[in-house]
Parts: structure tokens; C-alpha cells; sequence
């Protein structure tokens, strides 16, 4: 909100020197927008504008306010207008040539006059705003005219013919005396009459709203929306709006709408502990049964909080912590827990993340950079390489992973495109080849002259490429996203508490590290330090760096391309291996593995060449689709996916929901590694399909992170792939199911057993 105001008074202050430099056609506010108010009864105003050609006022800038102590106005009655995209705004609603908008007034004590605010805010279509203008008038109200009852007017009417009527039809006559006919219905309520807004704080921690919703009248469950204002340290939490009546509604489709009373709390997060005033705004919607529709509404509540105990968050009303799920039982208890208890936690998580795929392509990477180093690697000198690159993965971790809670842009997302995969595949290429020993990376000469005093820790400066490396790594390699990780960065985006949020995100990263601190400590003593055992176990890491560049290459480049690439990769180390040379006599037993080694990889990487020239993808299957065998065709791997984009997903559930189907929803992206993993090792799994027998699966692909994908992720609060959410048949999430990052397939099918259709 604060960035708004200072946009408005920006706009303000520079918008009259900016007209000095457009067209001299470029009209004064007065006469591109003339706006006029005139009552036409006691009880209704009407605000005209004339627009001028070219020009155009935006609906929701409008704002009308009464200067006059004993008159309120209703919700204006605004037209339908015309849909724009705006640079500014976003999808807004304009009004071009004349606009009208009638304002019911309620009118206490006999005032007989007006004073109404009019602010409002218009464009040129030459792309040039106005500051948001204001105008106000003073309007006389016309002396109310006492109404007749129609109905005793017309009785008084047939009274008066009835000496001209048979004695029958007096008697039929008296039979209406005192009956109101529904052709004179009273008139609608005020929208602040039909729809009673109350608030009030339960406790430091909670605040209990509540609508009285009169007789013949009621609101849409799907319209209701909450927000605090002018809250320092306070949000509102998780909360829960009770289910309504089910209702096929012409505008929105299937809805849920309320009558006579609703009530729920709301529980708040708080990190400001003192005692303070706060707004809480409702915006929310309802009709008459009678068919007619009040436009969306808004109000203002001042709540003042005592003071707090402990910053702490209520679980949602009627749900215990065990009925959350995992990452909101997280975030749950960095609220609750203290700061130790929190970093050992966050430690213990990252610990149990190690042993996911996420961590695994980063071990020869760490291994490439300490066997590069030859026969001067020591096991001290090793664990420090190990130290730093672990140590900046995880600040890497902490500072973007606060960046994207504070601003909601996910980092690790950005440095998937396919030029920064492609650049940092080449990078291990480059490092692949020296390890061939094409040639050697190291400082200029003059620069280790310089540096030829320094400690050793600094001599070449390798400390800071294996930190160089885990930074990149950390964005580049393992983008994986965990219940841990995103329960870390929830609760930095709700609270702004960057420390505590950030300190579990590092001891996050330093748990993930801790295989990698191992493979140093022990690489000094394992790795031999001189002869040719050297310059062979290096080749062997160059190959390994081959074989991650042609992984990560895999995210951007067509499988039948990866399939090509894993052949060469195959087959010009097993020529090296002598795979297809003679062995001489006396061999040793070390040359006769290798040999066989070089074989093995031979005859693979013929098999690749041939599913390739095939036009097959999948280098685990090269042969598929030979039909060498008999045997029945094997059932497709894993589920079968309805693709749904964004735009399609509600409408897609409600579908589901119309044939009383749940749906599973799965968050993918090409460079998620988690994902394919679940891909090939959970949904694969037949007990998994066999449970899912009935559901509807869809699925998001969110790897080009588009605008679209980032406000889908955003809606339903989610970091980003892998996600899966259930959705019951009531169109409702399920929120304490949702599995966030991976999960084999015994731990899924816990997940679904404990799903309630």
C-alpha cells in the first residue's frame, strides 16, 4: 500500500510539468473529463461525465465520498465498461464518451442538502495520465413526497365503483381489505443493511468476524476477501471460511453462498508484540433472492490488539497442528520454537535433504575441483575446498532464498533458462578437458608472484573458485524445493523476519553439505598423490564432468540428442580403456577390469547409437519398440497426465467436481529434478496408480516460469516445483495433504491414505 501512495504523490507532484512537454492537443482535466452531480430525489444523487474523444476514466479509481454528517451513501451503481490492459494497473475497467453513475443515499435527521466528494482518475489514449482529480458539490435534496400505498389508492379506487357492482363481487371486494400484494414489493435493502459486517479482537492472537445477513438475502462463500491495514508486525494467518449452501449461480458458475449469519475467526501472526490499532478491510459480495445482484463491497474495521505474550500463530480455527500440513507444521513452529531449537531443526532437515537426489550432482563437482588439484592436495587442504564450497552453497541458499520470500521471485527458477544452463554445461566441459590434461587452469604467473607469500589457504586462489562453484551450483545444479525450504521462506514472506527465516535457511544448506564435508575430509587420504594413478583417476573425473554436462543439458535439449550425447560419452573413454585393443601378455588384473570396463561401455553406447538412429529418447530403454520380443507390449511408466494451463485449471476441477471426482495436481518443470525422480520412481509405482484409480490428475508445467506460471504458483502460496495438491469434491483444496518436494512411493501412499474423500 505504501508504494501505491508514493506513486500517487509522485504522480502528483511531476504530473503538471509533464504536460508542458506533450502535444499542445493534450486537453486541460477539466474539459478531457467534465463531470457534473444533480439529485434527482431525497434519497438518490446521479454523477455524470462527459469524456472527450480520446480519453478515458478508470472505474475502480473512482471513489465517492459525503462531506454531510447525517447522509451515507450506498455502493455506487457503476455500468459495465470496457476491459483494459494497463501498464500501470493490470486488467482494469473503463469508461469512454459518458459514463452515469447513480448513488442511493440513506438520509437521517431531515437533512435537505449534499455536500459530495468526487475523486477519479483518467488517461489520454496518447499514453499520457492525469493526476487523480477531485471535485465537489453542494447539492439541494428535493423535499421527500409522502408515497401513497398503492394498494389502498386502488381498493379506495374499487371502493368507489362498488354501488355499481353485484352484492357478489362486494364481498369478493372486502376479501383484499388489508392484503399487500407482492406486485409492490418493498424496496431493496442498502447493501450496509442487507449485509451487517462485525469484527471484533477474541485475543491477542485472534480476531473474530462476522456477517448478519438479512431475510431473503445472501453471500457468495467465493467472494469474501480479509486484509489488514496499517498493521506493523501483524498478518493475518491460515484461515478457514465454512462451507455454505451449494448453488448454481448464472454469473459464477457453482458457488457457495450463505444465509442469515456467518462467523469465523481469524488468527493472526505477530511479530510486533505491543498493543496497537489496526484496519481490517472486508471486501465481499451477496444478492436478493429475487434475483437482484449488489455490486462488490468494502468495509473498514478499527481493532484495537492488546498486548501479546509470545509471537505465536494459532492453527486455523477447527483444525489441531497435526491437520496441517508438513510445511504449515513448519512454519507453525518457527513461530512457536526457540532460536536453538529452530537451527538445530533446520539442520537436522537439511541433513535428512542430503540423502535426496537434490545433493547428488554436486558430489563430483566437489570431487573434480579436489582431484584437480593433483599431488598437492592434502586431507586438511581438501576439507577446506570441501568447507568453502559448501559454506557459500548454503549463504547462496540463504540470500536468495530471503530475496524470493521477501519479493516473491523464486532465483532458482530464473537461472534455468536455456543459455545459463547451456553456459555453465560448457563450464564443466572446460573442466573436463583439463582434466584430460589439455591444459592446466591456474592464476597468471605475475598474479602467483604476487600471491607467492600468502598463506597456502590463498596461494592460487582455489578457495574461492570451490566457493564460486557451490554459489552456482546451489541455483544451477539442485533447484529443488522441499517442505523445509519452502516452510523457511512462507514464514519470511508473512512475518519479514529475515533473520530467523534466513539463519534455518543456511543451517539448512550446511545439513544438505554435510556428505560433501565428508568426501573432503576423506579425499586426502583416498586419492593417490603421484604416478599415473593420478593422471587416470583424473581422467575419470573428467569424464564424470562430461556426464554432468550432459545432464544438465538434458533440461533444455531433445532426448534424442541426450541419447547421442550419452553414446559419445560411452564410447570414446571405453576406446581409451582399450576396449577394442589386444591385451598383452602378463597382464596385470588392475588392466584386465579396465579392459572389461571398456567393453561394457562400448557395447552400451552401440546400443544407444542404434535406439538412437531409432528415434528413441530414453537411454535406460535404447531398444524399445524393436518388438524383439513376444511378450506383450509392457504398461505405460508412470501416470498419464492431463495437461491443464492456468487459465483451464478451475474450470478443469469444477468438471471433477461435477462428476463427484477428486483431482491431484502436480506442479512440474523441466529442470526439476525432484520431479522427474517422482516421475520415475513414485508415480511409476503400481500401488501408486491403483490408488489414484478414480482421481482426476493434472498437471502444471511451470518450466518456462512465465507470468502465468509465477501468479498460479503465487495463488496458492506455493515456491515451486515439486508440488502436489488434492482437491475433494467439494472444490476445495486440501491443504493439509499437500506434498511438497519428494517422496518415494511408500511415503505417497501414506500421504493419499490419509486423504478424506
Amino acid at each position: 500500500m505504501p508504494f501505491k501512495i508514493i506513486f500517487l504523490c509522485l504522480l502528483s507532484l511531476l504530473g503538471q510539468p509533464a504536460f508542458a512537454l506533450v502535444t499542445d492537443d493534450l486537453l486541460p482535466a477539466e474539459q478531457a473529463f467534465k463531470v457534473s452531480a444533480k439529485a434527482l430525489s431525497a434519497d438518490r444523487v446521479e454523477i455524470t461525465w462527459d469524456i472527450a474523444d480520446g480519453y478515458y476514466v478508470y472505474r475502480d479509481k473512482m471513489r465517492f465520498d459525503s462531506k454531510s454528517e447525517h447522509i451515507r451513501l450506498a455502493e455506487p451503481a457503476f455500468p459495465p465498461g470496457e476491459n483494459k490492459h494497463d501498464e500501470n494497473f493490470g486488467d482494469v475497467i473503463i469508461y469512454r464518451k459518458t459514463l452515469t453513475v447513480p448513488i442511493a443515499l440513506t438520509v437521517e435527521s431531515g437533512a435537505s442538502s449534499l455536500q459530495l466528494s468526487v475523486k477519479y482518475h483518467g488517461c489520454s489514449d496518447q499514453g499520457v495520465c492525469y493526476p487523480p482529480q477531485k471535485a465537489t458539490f453542494d447539492l439541494a435534496l428535493p423535499t421527500p413526497v409522502a408515497k401513497a400505498d398503492p394498494v389502498k389508492a386502488e381498493l379506495s379506487s374499487l371502493s368507489a365503483q362498488t354501488k355499481l357492482m353485484p352484492s357478489g363481487y362486494k364481498q369478493l371486494l372486502k376479501g383484499f381489505q388489508g392484503v399487500k400484494l407482492n406486485l409492490f414489493e418493498d424496496e431493496l435493502l442498502p447493501p450496509e443493511q442487507a449485509f451487517q459486517f462485525f469484527a471484533s479482537v477474541k485475543d491477542a492472537q485472534t480476531v473474530h468476524v462476522n456477517w448478519q445477513i438479512a431475510d431473503g438475502y445472501y453471500l457468495y462463500r467465493e467472494k469474501i476477501q480479509l486484509e489488514l491495514l496499517n498493521a506493523d508486525g501483524v498478518k493475518i494467518g491460515t484461515y478457514i471460511i465454512p462451507h455454505g449452501t451449494p448453488k448454481q449461480d448464472e454469473a459464477f458458475g457453482q458457488v457457495e453462498v450463505f444465509h442469515n449469519e456467518l462467523g469465523f475467526d481469524l488468527p493472526l501472526i505477530r511479530t510486533n508484540l505491543t498493543a496497537q490499532t489496526l484496519t481490517l478491510t472486508a471486501k465481499y459480495q451477496g444478492c436478493a433472492d429475487r434475483g437482484v445482484c449488489y455490486p462488490p463491497m468494502s468495509k473498514n474495521v478499527d481493532l484495537a490488539l492488546p498486548v501479546a505474550t509470545q509471537a505465536s500463530v494459532a492453527p486455523p480455527t477447527g483444525m489441531d497442528s497435526t491437520e496441517l500440513s508438513e510445511q504449515d507444521q513448519i512454519v507453525q513452529s518457527l513461530h512457536q520454537d526457540s532460536f536453538p531449537l529452530t537451527l538445530l531443526s533446520f539442520f537436522g532437515f537439511g541433513l535428512l535433504l542430503s540423502l535426496t537426489p537434490c545433493i547428488f550432482p554436486m558430489i563430483p563437482i566437489l570431487s573434480g575441483i579436489i582431484v584437480g588439484h593433483g599431488n598437492r592436495i592434502t586431507t586438511g587442504r581438501a576439507f577446506l575446498l570441501s568447507l568453502s564450497y559448501v559454506v557459500a552453497s548454503a549463504l547462496t541458499y540463504t540470500l536468495f532464498g530471503i530475496l524470493a520470500a521477501l519479493f516473491g521471485s523464486n532465483l532458482q527458477t530464473t537461472f534455468q533458462q536455456p543459455w545459463i544452463i547451456a553456459l555453465f554445461s560448457g563450464i564443466f566441459v572446460l573442466l573436463s578437458l583439463s582434466m584430460f590434461g589439455f591444459y592446466q587452469l591456474e592464476l597468471p604467473k605475475s598474479l602467483q608472484a604476487k600471491l607467492h607469500n600468502s598463506s597456502e589457504i590463498h596461494r592460487d586462489g582455489s578457495l574461492l573458485g570451490a566457493a564460486i562453484m557451490g554459489a552456482l551450483s546451489s541455483l544451477i545444479v539442485g533447484p529443488c524445493v522441499a517442505a523445509p525450504l519452502a516452510g523457511a521462506l512462507i514464514f519470511i514472506g508473512q512475518t519479514g523476519d529475515a533473520l530467523l527465516g534466513g539463519s534455518a535457511l543456511f543451517m539448512l544448506g550446511l545439513g544438505m553439505g554435510v556428505p560433501l564435508l565428508l568426501l573432503g575430509a576423506s579425499a586426502g587420504k583416498l586419492l593417490p598423490k603421484a604416478g599415473n594413478w593420478l593422471n587416470s583417476t583424473k581422467a575419470v573425473f573428467g569424464v564424470i564432468m562430461l556426464a554432468v554436462a550432459v545432464w544438465m543439458l538434458s533440461r533444455i535439449l531433445p532426448g534424442e540428442v541426450i541419447m547421442l550425447l550419452w553414446a559419445m560419452l560411452l564410447i570414446f573413454p571405453a576406446i581409451y580403456l582399450s576396449a577394442v585393443d589386444p591385451l598383452p601378455e602378463n597382464s596385470s588384473g588392475w588392466r584386465k577390469l579396465w579392459k572389461g570396463l571398456g567393453l561394457m561401455m562400448l557395447a552400451y553406447g552401440l546400443l544407444l547409437l542404434i535406439g538412437f538412429s531409432l528415434g528413441n529418447s530414453n537411454p535406460l530403454k535404447p531398444l524399445q519398440g524393436l518388438g524383439l520380443t513376444s511378450a506383450p507390449a509392457a504398461e505405460p511408466q508412470g501416470l498419464v497426465f492431463e495437461r491443464v494451463s492456468s487459465a483451464a485449471l478451475d474450470n478443469r476441477i469444477k468438471q471433477a467436481n461435477a462428476n463427484n471426482q477428486m483431482v491431484m495436481l502436480d506442479f512440474y518443470a523441466d529442470w526439476c529434478i525432484s520431479c522427474k525422480e517422482m516421475d520415475a520412481y513414485t508415480f511409476s509405482d503400481p500401488r501408486v496408480k491403483q490408488a489414484l484409480n478414480g482421481f482426476v490428475v493434472l498437471q502444471v508445467d511451470v518450466t518456462n516460469n512465465s507470468d502465468d506460471d509465477k501468479a498460479l504458483m503465487a495463488k496458492f502460496n506455493l515456491i515451486g516445483p515439486p508440488a502436489i495438491l488434492f482437491f475433494g469434491a467439494d472444490n476445495q483444496e486440501k491443504t493439509a495433504n499437500r506434498v511438497i518436494g519428494y517422496q518415494d512411493a511408500d511415503t505417497f501412499l501414506k500421504s493419499l491414505q490419509r486423504i478424506k474423500p
